[in-house]
């Protein structure tokens, strides 16, 4: 067949994160995409998110404005790319391209995909070292980075001490920065991460 569309059928987006629907197809001589239309079906209602066209990219539905975009430039690839997701986006998304051929004829094909956007709770963190290690010789300029995934923002907390111990909290971020360790840095370091 030609001018397949493909891509996934089901999506799984993280609130508050981004996400891709994937929808590609190999382009084929004679044939030119006239359009493109993204479209979304919730609660037996379906909207037009966006339409691509001789004129341009157009967002028709307000609450996707400046949240979703398609690749330009990149033929046969026009997977829609969400940001900012929120639960009400949970929906069928269908991929509609319209092709003209040579002899003036229009074929138009179709792919949905399901998509689910659930709230991830934070994970343990794990705690990168810098380059030089753990082991540091005085002077160094090193950094401790403190990693977790789950729905976004995600807010992270330093302490030197013991979890459930004497801690002396020292910074939030995500990395802990010293411009030059001196012996009195030495100890036990710990990272908290939280979300929503």
């Amino acid at each position: 067949a030609l001018l397949d569309l493909s891509g996934l059928h089901q999506v799984n987006g993280t609130w508050k994160g981004s996400t891709a629907l994937p929808c590609t197809y190999v382009p084929a001589e004679g044939f030119t995409q006239q359009t493109l239309t993204w479209s979304v079906t919730r609660d037996y209602s379906t909207s037009t998110i966006f339409r691509r066209d001789d004129s341009g990219d157009h967002v028709l539905l307000s609450r996707f404005r400046d949240r979703v975009t398609v690749p330009k430039n990149s033929p046969g690839n026009v997977t829609l790319q969400v940001k900012n997701l929120e639960i009400p986006d949970s929906g069928l998304y269908t991929c509609q391209v319209m092709w003209s051929s040579k002899n003036n004829s229009l074929i138009t094909k179709e792919m949905t995909t399901t998509v689910k956007v659930v709230k991830v709770a934070v994970t343990k963190p794990v705690i990168r070292a810098g380059e030089l290690g753990l082991a540091l010789p005085t002077g160094a300029r090193t950094s401790l980075t403190c990693v977790a995934g789950g729905s976004p923002p995600i807010s992270y907390r330093w302490f030197l001490g013991e979890p459930g111990g004497a801690a002396r909290r020292l910074s939030s971020g995500a990395e802990l920065t010293f411009d030059s360790v001196r012996p009195s840095h030495s100890g036990k370091y710990y990272c908290e991460a939280e979300n929503r």
